[in-house]
């Protein structure tokens, strides 16, 4: 499980999946999304720009992401 720490209140789960290494490019995630191969708290999501904010979990080709606020280390 790959632990992201927030540097603001939220981050578009494109930008995310980049972000955390589990894509290469805003493209491929972009693509993934909407081909409904990400998960967000459990639940297909296909809106590249669907806010990811404090406590949500998104998964991606069998990786997890836990979001969390930066100083919650």
């Amino acid at each position: 499980m790959i632990t992201f720490y927030l540097k603001d209140d939220f981050i578009k789960l494109g930008q995310l999946l980049k972000a955390s290494g589990l894509c290469e490019s805003g493209v491929d995630a972009k693509y993934d999304i909407i081909n409904g191969e990400v998960k967000v708290n459990g639940e297909v999501d296909d809106r590249r720009g669907k806010k990811i904010t404090d406590g949500d979990v998104v998964e991606y080709k069998g990786e997890k992401v836990i979001v969390k606020k930066k100083g919650d280390e």
